[in-house]
């Protein structure tokens, strides 16, 4: 790693340490830490053999920094998130809302870069797959969150799912990752259209099919049978 990463791995930990000190609800805290747990290793194991951009980078550790503010405190009871509330004029902690828009808005051009590097995935769709993927695991994470909920200490499982009330958590929490990650892509599409000459270009092939294009399902399968005799 170069200085920069090393030097945001160096902020993700002082931030990282500090929500470990004294937490709101240390079982809460756990819980939300597995995410880091996972999360932080497999992104700096696979930086040995496959490196993202220091744009990438910077985006994640934004992101797991507002993760790591909101397991500290607990999603519903993080100061900055009762301003948001102030300011929305909401009746709920809004920080929780935050954490999701920014995971689409955040997350969704490391995930581009990914596509492009290793899928191969060009024009429109690579603009479309990240989305698609925010909302994908979005519901996963929803699932997730449910399943964890459900099989813990009650307290400390309220305090993961932080619906505080609202029936419709779930949907709006992948709605906003979503709409975050939208913006993401605007915003990306936007950038080349003003220094990509060959952006529209680009767009009009990915919708093009290939001559030597076929039927997959069981015209595939009998290619594959006639092989294999």
């Amino acid at each position: 790693m170069d200085k920069y990463k090393w030097s945001l791995l160096g902020v993700f930990l002082l931030v990282w340490i500090w929500a470990a000190i004294n937490p709101a609800y240390p079982h809460d805290w756990l819980l939300e830490n597995y995410l880091v747990f996972v999360s932080v290793p497999i992104i700096i194991l696979l930086g040995r053999y496959f490196k993202l951009s220091n744009t990438s980078y910077t985006l994640i550790t934004i992101f797991m920094i507002l993760h790591v503010i909101g397991s500290h405190y607990t999603y519903s009871e993080v100061p900055f998130g009762y301003m948001l509330q102030d300011w929305l004029g909401s009746s709920r902690n809004m920080y929780d809302r935050l954490v999701h828009f920014s995971y689409g808005l955040l997350l969704a051009y490391p995930m581009r870069e990914a596509l492009m590097r290793v899928a191969k995935v060009k024009g429109f769709w690579s603009y479309y797959f990240p989305i698609d993927i925010v909302g994908a695991m979005s519901a996963t994470y929803e699932l997730m969150e449910w399943y964890i909920a459900r099989n813990v200490d009650p307290a400390a499982g309220a305090a993961f799912l932080g619906s505080q009330g609202d029936i419709w958590d779930a949907q709006k929490d992948m709605g906003l990752a979503m709409l975050g990650a939208i913006i993401a892509m605007v915003v990306v599409f936007l950038i080349h259209v003003k220094y990509d000459k060959n952006v529209w270009k680009e767009l009009k092939e990915s919708f093009k099919i290939d001559r030597s294009d076929a039927p997959m399902g069981e015209v595939s399968l009998q290619k594959l049978m006639k092989k294999s005799r």
